[in-house]
């Protein structure tokens, strides 16, 4: 695996990237669409992801053929089909609806800190993934997930805490995801080797 780096991301091959930004050490699997994303230091996705319309924290793990901020289509006019919106690719005297596109964009989803999405999972626009929590693959997530809070299914429905509440608390009072990249090296044991609690008991959180 190539090495990341804090310069620029690391972006695979056949990606199609449009009006995005990235932090240190990111990447993008082979084959995704990016659009209008901003994707927080350290966060990934893996490959075939499709991202819309949205923010992603830092240490988000996104896993193959993901989507999150999937576009919508107009379910209150005569017609679905994207003719109404992408007019200028049917006629030469109709420009695109510029109001649909700003629409679309305004839908933003947030991925918080320290979170995991599964594979081939789907998040809604104008969702919240709150920090910690965890979409099970294959979830499509409707409604605002909990920090910390493991969901599945379609819809997706809360299945258990990733921590104790207390712990959860504690842990986003530490917000150890921001701190440098010096501080991480310098205490990769204790993320690899301590529990949550104990990590939290010796870091003060």
């Amino acid at each position: 695996m190539p090495r990341l780096q804090a310069d620029k991301a690391l972006i695979h091959p056949d990606c199609d990237i449009t009006d995005c930004e990235f932090g240190i050490y990111t990447e993008v699997g082979r084959g995704s669409r990016l659009a209008h994303v901003a994707m927080g230091d350290y966060s990934y996705c893996d490959r075939s992801c499709d991202l819309a319309n949205t923010e992603i924290g830092k240490f988000a793990n996104i896993a193959s053929f993901v989507r999150v901020g999937a576009t919508d289509h107009p379910l209150d006019r005569a017609s679905l089909h994207h003719f109404l919106y992408r007019s200028a690719s049917y006629w030469e005297d109709a420009p695109d609806d510029a109001l649909w596109f700003d629409k679309r964009r305004a839908r933003l989803a947030r991925i918080g800190h320290d979170t995991w999405i599964g594979h081939n999972a789907q998040v809604k626009p104008e969702i919240t993934v709150g920090h910690g929590a965890v979409i099970a693959a294959g979830a499509v997530v409707t409604h605002d997930v909990a920090p910390y809070m493991i969901v599945a299914g379609v819809p997706a429905q809360p299945l258990r805490p990733r921590l104790a509440p207390a712990l959860a608390d504690r842990m986003m009072a530490l917000a150890w995801w921001e701190w440098d990249h010096a501080r991480l090296r310098e205490n990769l044991d204790d993320f690899r080797s301590l529990s949550a609690e104990a990590f939290l008991e010796k870091h003060g959180g």
